[in-house]
């Protein structure tokens, strides 16, 4: 399966904000191990915003306020016109007083205008407020990623990485956006709503309030149903999305084996599945709206018949129970947004304890105060007494010593594993060494400025890397400043000028996101010719003709040789065919060098380089293992 994904969640329960009038409710929530500790350190980055925070709470309460305003004074209307009504039945009175309804109408619409724009201004300010937070949550998550060594990337997949760069940040930006505004709207809504029912009736209100347990029962037995069917849902979904990434990376692969019909079956077993849990999940937490509206109209029923013999018994206006009932519908719903809330917090939780774990991860070693820079590199290189290794218990690379000139071809041979690929990490530095040292022109490449360092050496590898830009633009990319003329230069250098003027755009060619409107030759033709407009002192080359005609490779190789003129290169080599002319050719096996010479004395030698090269020709066994 693909290791990416994970870089975005599916769509459907877990994915995104819950939908509903019933939310979150019934769906497992991911937890964060340390709640306390992560909010409280997310708390911090809206300590800067303090200020706009407070403006924001004071008109959330407003907004709030003149809302919960409204139910009292329209039932002051209602009582109006019912002693207008019954004033003309009984013919003691001038009848309705409009002028007071038209005074109380025009007071709604006031309330309820300065309630729309207190609420317009707390959303609008929020919003700056959380993308202003985010921002700089993303600036501190992509400023650490360029300080991370490699060892962290190649411990995580890449839509690992990409989750908690996109789609946690977007879920903390989410809550801080939505769910805390609705936070507290929804406790001030609890709390007026409260107040303005006891002001009402204090036996009415201790009947509404006496609902509450029938409400938590009813969400509680349903969640714990639900729950197990979400998770199926989850999985199943999860399973799903990747079996249809697989059928569609490897589409030509099923075709070529006769294996869509069995494609095909699993298709529709994994989304039986998702179906039954689907339906179930979706069926059970269904149910709980219409239950909570069941619950709560026998709340209504109640206080419309305790209200109405408080009515006739004048212990209460009409419009007081008009208002009291709005008021118990205004009630239960910011309970259950809170209760939503609550579970989205946790997972914002969750999320940003994801975002400070890569936040906390050890950086590379900072440049020495006094690190130093090669202003002329020449291309010595020198591996002195070195010893590495990934794991402590494991060691990979023991006591290697090399000494390379400038100028000098070093090729590195071996089988996989060898640590061909753990050599050239090394000489970037993108690992340190456990023991001994390496040093270029006499200098230990620990006490050179990194940034510095890395610019000594070009590298050309076997995957290729373009990105979405024109060609022009990734032939660039190897120094900044260039002129078209430099560019066009590399190009010629690289043989790889020649298809570009074919290209119907020619240098201005843009190349899509995976590079797929080239063939794989002429991206490596491209890499190349950046490599060339770089002109580094120390060339690092992994072959890269094995996927390519004889022809391009011949360009290839033409290309290579011009790149490797007058510079101190490195080849891991595939094909050793290609590394005859190598100044030495070292041969790793297990992190050691098991021989070193050039290509006549290593066949001289008749040793394990002699069996790798005859393979390549006559299918020698090499079954044998160097110890």
């Amino acid at each position: 399966m693909s290791k990416e994904r994970d870089m975005t969640r599916p769509p459907g329960p877990m994915g995104g904000r819950p939908g509903g009038p019933a939310g979150s409710i019934g769906r497992p929530i991911e937890k964060a191990k340390n709640f306390k500790g992560t909010l409280h350190r997310l708390l911090r980055y809206l300590r800067p915003q303090r200020i706009k925070l407070i403006v924001v709470f004071v008109f959330a309460v407003l907004s709030t306020v003149f809302s919960i305003m409204g139910p009292k004074i329209m039932g002051q209307a209602t009582t109006i016109l019912y002693e207008g009504i019954m004033r003309k039945i009984a013919s003691t009175g001038a009848g309705i007083d409009f002028a007071s309804i038209w005074r109380i109408v025009l007071t709604l619409v006031g309330l309820y205008l300065l309630s729309s724009l207190f609420s317009y201004a707390q959303q609008y300010i929020m919003a700056g407020v959380a993308q202003k937070i985010v921002y700089n949550l993303r600036k501190e998550v992509d400023d650490k990623l360029s300080r991370l060594p490699l060892k962290f990337f190649d411990a995580r997949t890449h839509g690992e990485i990409l989750s908690r760069v996109t789609n946690d940040v977007d879920n903390i930006a989410n809550t801080l956006q939505q769910s805390l505004t609705q936070l507290i709207t929804s406790i001030v809504t609890i709390m007026g709503v409260i107040v303005m029912m006891l002001t009402i009736s204090p036996l009415l209100t201790l009947i509404v309030i006496l609902t509450l347990p029938l409400y938590i029962l009813v969400t509680t037995m349903i969640a714990k149903h639900s729950q197990k069917f979400f998770a199926a849902q989850q999985k199943s979904l999860g399973e799903l999305n990747g079996h249809v990434e697989e059928m569609f990376t490897g589409h030509i692969i099923i075709k070529a084996f006769g294996h869509e019909s069995k494609s095909i079956e699993t298709f529709k077993e994994i989304n039986g599945r998702l179906y039954n849990a689907g339906w179930k999940a979706q069926f059970i937490s269904g149910i709980i709206m219409p239950l909570m509206r069941f619950v709560s109209n026998l709340g209504y029923v109640l206080v419309s018949v305790v209200g109405g013999i408080f009515v006739t018994h004048g212990r209460i206006n009409i419009g007081d129970i008009q208002a009291f009932i709005q008021y118990s519908r205004q009630f239960t719903m910011p309970i259950v947004q809170t209760a939503n809330i609550a579970n989205i917090i946790q997972s914002t939780a969750a999320s940003a304890e994801r975002v400070f774990e890569l936040l906390d991860e050890a950086e590379e070693l900072s440049d020495r105060d006094d690190a130093k820079v090669i202003p002329f590199p020449k291309g010595n290189v020198s591996f002195e007494n070195v010893n590495f290794s990934y794991k402590v218990q494991e060691p990979l690379i023991t006591n290697m010593n090399i000494d390379v000139r400038q100028g000098n071809t070093i090729a590195i041979v071996g089988p996989t594993g060898a640590g061909k690929t753990t050599l050239v990490n090394l000489l970037m530095r993108f690992y340190d060494v456990d023991e001994g040292k390496i040093t270029v022109d006499g200098v230990d490449i620990r006490d050179i400025k990194r940034g510095e360092l890395r610019n000594i050496f070009g590298m050309v590898l076997q995957d290729t890397w373009l990105f979405n830009g024109s060609i022009f633009e990734n032939i660039a990319y190897g120094r900044e400043g260039v002129t078209e003329e430099e560019v066009i230069s590399a190009a010629k250098a690289a043989h790889a000028d020649h298809f570009i003027k074919t290209l119907p755009d020619g240098y201005n060619t843009v190349l899509n996101e995976e590079a797929s409107n080239i063939s794989q030759g002429q991206k490596q033709l491209l890499t190349i010719a950046r490599a060339i407009l770089a002109d580094p002192a120390i060339l690092i080359l992994d072959e890269a003709t094995s996927s390519v005609d004889s022809r391009t490779e011949v360009y290839i190789q033409k290309a290579m040789t011009e790149l490797m003129k007058g510079r101190t290169s490195f080849v891991i080599a595939h094909r050793l065919s290609t590394i005859r002319d190598a100044n030495m050719i070292l041969v790793m096996n297990k992190g050691r060098i098991i021989e070193m010479g050039n290509h006549e004395e290593l066949l001289a030698q008749k040793g394990f380089y002699a069996d790798l090269y005859n393979s390549q020709f006559s299918g020698a066994d090499l079954d044998h293992e160097v110890v």
